[in-house]
């Protein structure tokens, strides 16, 4: 079997999965591609999509708008010519000489430094966060305290510390995003949710 064929047979078993749904159509392509992405159908259910956040990623993204990661694995999974042949440019400043050499001195992590450094390249951006609290913890700071505006937020970090409690945080910011409650998430829901939109931007 090939793999558009397999691609295409899997997301016939995650329609009959998920059933009778209130999702539109734009919704339904990023819930889908999560699923397919993790194998969990629980995805369905979790993910939460605020009702601007659709939209404003397509038009950020149709606009030439970059994309800036808080960790490199999710930066390596995204569609990254598609999002180029709108004029957008996908950043990861983890390893950036002077966030490294800020970490040292300050008690932040190198992906909420990142965040900080990303600031001007998120003018109509989007972050996309799938590994740290940390990053999520700052953009929400950065929000409140210094005026940053992304045209979307994707907050899915994973783990047992912090990752529940930033997503918490997400949801109570002006800024539409796109997470989900609890402990579960990761660079793969990050990248999957963000290909999707480039998918969708395309057509």
């Amino acid at each position: 079997m090939e793999q558009h064929e397999i691609e295409r047979k899997s997301f016939e078993i995650i329609d009959s999965l998920l059933g009778k749904h209130s999702f539109t159509e734009k919704e339904l392509a990023i819930v889908k591609r999560v699923i397919h992405t993790t194998g969990d159908i629980d995805f369905g259910k979790e993910l939460i999509i605020h009702p601007a956040a659709i939209e404003n990623g397509i038009s950020a993204i149709r606009s030439g708008g970059n994309i800036v990661t808080d960790v490199n694995m999710v930066k390596a999974g995204i569609r990254e010519k598609a999002l180029n042949s709108f004029g957008g440019r996908l950043y990861c400043f983890v390893n950036n000489k002077e966030v490294i050499t800020k970490s040292s001195d300050k008690k932040k992590t190198r992906s909420a430094l990142g965040m900080q450094k990303a600031m001007p390249e998120l003018n109509n951006g989007i972050v996309a966060i799938g590994n740290a609290p940390t990053a999520l913890f700052e953009i929400v700071r950065l929000i409140r305290e210094e005026g940053l505006r992304p045209a979307l937020i994707v907050g899915v970090p994973v783990g047992f510390v912090d990752a529940a409690e930033a997503k918490e945080e997400l949801l109570k910011v002006d800024v539409p995003y796109i997470t989900n409650k609890g402990r579960k998430g990761g660079s793969p829901v990050a990248v999957a949710i963000i290909n999707a939109l480039i998918i969708l931007a395309a057509s």
